[in-house]
């Protein structure tokens, strides 16, 4: 019996942003980089792998650690250097005493049937290449992306490189293209992306870089004018058509150009996603807060998604990969699509049984206007302050044990209480023998945190049948919730009210009668009066 599929398509704990996934061997893996839960900067943990069935898409296995950065010679790893290069120079103003953190890699198979992972160390100018035998392996070392004599070309950021190998020869694609030069790239020339060819030892350069696709310094006049090339490059062949995906400088959404050859140069088509809705059927106001973007574009059996990623916990270094269903028409182009609840789930989810809310799709506070970026560290490196009115998803550690003399006392049935704490995010160096942990909770309760009056969660979508009865909400603080059908102004479908009778650890358990309701609908849980948090519903 095949899973429930959601977005998040991973456990709620796993934090694996910047996804690309690939189909080897009947299963779909994603590679991608790895935030730390609580993290207060980017891809802090080592990459791991999770997989797939193409027919199961919401039946994710865990893989393991993959690769880690310590494995990296710049990271002070043992280097095997048959060709007498050495260790490349590389720009050395972000170093610091940790190690390097790996930033977003892709995969390929490569001509000889292994398979090459490409990454880069957060700055360093340069992208290093490991190898296995499979597609979930442990990769190790092979060596740096560079020419014959050593060298690097210095054109364009060498960043989020994008692998494509085929009959034809080996493509990679790199880049990023900010407004303003950081340190240490004062000197550089910083066009678009960029690609290169490559020998089939998969690390070699054997042609000049190539602008596929125009960056800030390049866009004006051009048709990446409005949507300029930023980072997160990715590339895909459907048909006769190359697809070649990016972040743009607005960051929310991921944007398409297309070429018949893969040396481009791509012309620009559209957005295919935005993490807040921007854009889709004309829409201005952000459907949840937004921050950067980065995904791939594969087909699994006869579908089409588009994988992206959205920031959780209020702020940008919390990013969990979700991924939704695209249609490629006729002509190639790929329209808009919105941000779903149910992502790989090939359609709505079934309107009964209990559905926690961290696969909230909407999630805003009252004035909609003021909904924009995630909050982030200011110019000074200061702490990250998030503003008092945000809702949003997190999580915290659950208690061994209830009070049950509080419920006694109140007669009302009651959830397991919680207490806010940490857990171990390094999911990457879990032991053998705890699987059933692993595929669970972590010991982890995720709710959304903070919906004050106006506040609105929204799930899309659901197929109702018409004998839903009943909807009970896992609550805790004191208020009124509305659920509405289709949009936050939507049909009112049911009440609820909470009160945690001054006990804010405590989740309770609330019950309304359900207005009788067909068809596919979206579902909107609206706080009309007081501060909440919400961690599930049922629907029965």
């Amino acid at each position: 019996m095949k899973k429930l599929a959601f977005n998040p398509y991973l456990p709620f704990w796993e934090l694996v942003p910047d996804a690309e996934p690939h189909v080897f061997d009947g299963r779909v893996y994603v590679y991608g980089s790895h935030d730390q839960r609580n993290g207060t900067s980017f891809c802090v943990e080592d990459y791991a792998g999770w997989s797939a069935p193409v027919d199961d898409l919401g039946n994710w296995r865990y893989e393991g650690v993959i690769y880690r950065k310590d494995q990296d010679p710049i990271n002070g790893a043992p280097y095997a250097d048959p060709a007498g290069h050495g260790i490349p120079e590389f720009d050395r103003a972000f170093e610091g005493e940790r190690l390097h953190q790996l930033y977003a890699p892709d995969v390929a198979k490569g001509p000889d049937g292994r398979y090459y992972l490409y990454y880069a160390l957060d700055f360093v100018n340069i992208i290093s290449v490991a190898v296995c035998d499979t597609p979930a392996g442990q990769f190790e070392f092979l060596d740096y992306v560079r020419c014959e004599d050593g060298t690097i070309p210095q054109i364009g950021r060498w960043f989020d490189p994008a692998i494509l190998s085929e009959e034809g020869g080996n493509y990679l694609y790199y880049g990023f293209c900010p407004p303003v030069r950081f340190p240490g790239m004062e000197s550089l020339d910083i066009p678009g992306a960029m690609m290169v060819r490559l020998a089939d030892d998969m690390h070699t350069i054997i042609s000049e870089p190539k602008c596929v696709a125009n960056g800030c310094d390049t866009a004006k006049g051009t048709c990446y004018e409005a949507h300029p090339f930023f980072e997160a490059s990715s590339i895909r062949k459907f048909g006769e058509l190359y697809y070649f995906v990016y972040s743009s400088l607005q960051g929310n959404e991921l944007c398409y150009g297309t070429a018949k050859t893969p040396e481009g140069p791509f012309d620009y088509q559209g957005v295919i996603v935005s993490n807040g809705d921007l854009g889709f059927e004309g829409n201005e106001l952000a459907v949840n807060y937004t921050g950067n973007n980065h995904g791939g574009l594969v087909q699994i059996q006869d579908k089409t998604y588009i994988f992206w990623h959205r920031q959780t916990h209020g702020t940008g270094f919390n990013r969990q990969g979700c991924a939704d269903e695209v249609q490629i028409l006729e002509d190639g182009t790929i329209p808009q699509i919105a941000i779903t609840s149910c992502g790989l789930n090939g359609g709505p989810l079934p309107a009964k049984g209990k559905y926690e809310t961290y696969i909230a799709c909407h999630l805003t506070e009252a004035d909609r206007t003021k909904v924009g970026h995630v909050a982030e560290p200011g110019p000074d490196g200061g702490a990250i302050v998030i503003p008092e009115e945000w809702p949003y998803i997190t999580e915290e550690e659950i208690a061994a044990a209830e009070d049950v003399s509080i419920e006694a006392a109140s007669g009302q049935k009651k959830t397991p209480a919680v207490e806010a704490g940490s857990a171990d995010s390094e999911s990457g160096k879990m032991e053998a023998g705890i699987e059933a942990d692993l595929l669970g909770n972590k010991g982890l309760k995720p709710f959304i945190h903070n919906l004050r009056k106006g506040a609105v969660a929204g799930f899309k979508s659901f197929t109702f049948d018409g004998t839903e009865t009943e909807i009970t909400l896992e609550l805790r603080g004191e208020g009124r919730m509305e659920v509405r059908l289709d949009a936050p102004e939507g049909v009112l479908i049911a009440e609820v009210n909470v009160v945690s009778s001054g006990v804010v650890s405590l989740w309770t358990e609330n019950a309304a009668t359900l207005t009788t309701t067909t068809a596919e609908h979206a579902l909107y849980f609206v706080a009309a009066e007081g501060i909440m948090d919400f961690a599930s519903f049922t629907i029965q």
